[in-house]
């Protein structure tokens, strides 16, 4: 009696293709990357007057170092009325500032360098790329969240006053 090898091969060859295809499915992913939060680093106090009559106390971060200027409140999601970011720049000149990767509306107090508020963007709006200009010479820019500067009352020659934590 003569046996095919045909029929043996071909069900070698089906055995052989099924392993091969399921052996190259990729698993899928369920991960998903996630990126840490950016939490609020309380640096210091910062008071804001009217006159002399101190109208509010907030905590305040620092940014100075270039890295820190430059990223400013970017990739946070929020920040809490009680707190702020105060720039302060190593020369007294027109500066601007924008909302890219900030996600969150902001008032933005441009301070001179008398620490008398200068001028004001107020709702700068999350992710918008437009510059907005201090339109005169600052040392220091104040942001707080959009809306406080109007509940707060403030206005051009409006002062702070910070100190840092030791």
């Amino acid at each position: 009696m003569k046996v095919s090898i045909i029929p043996r091969c071909l069900c070698f060859l089906v055995f052989v293709g099924l392993l091969v295809v399921t052996g190259c499915k990729r698993k899928s992913s369920t991960e998903s990357i996630t990126t840490e939060t950016i939490a609020f680093t309380k640096e210091g106090e910062l008071q804001l007057f009217k006159k002399d009559s101190l109208l509010q106390t907030l905590d305040v971060e620092f940014a100075e170092t270039d890295y820190e200027v430059q990223t400013g409140l970017m990739y946070r999601n929020s920040m809490g009325d009680n707190q702020s970011m105060l720039f302060i720049f190593p020369d007294v000149a027109l500066h601007s500032f924008y909302m890219k990767n900030t996600e969150f509306p902001l008032d933005i107090l441009f301070i001179d360098e008398n620490q008398k508020i200068a001028s004001f963007q107020k709702n700068a709006q999350p992710l918008n790329e437009s510059s907005l200009s201090s339109k005169v010479p600052i040392k220091y820019v104040l942001e707080i969240n959009a809306g406080l500067s109007d509940k707060w009352n403030l206005a051009e020659g409006d002062s702070i006053s910070f100190n840092r934590m030791e």
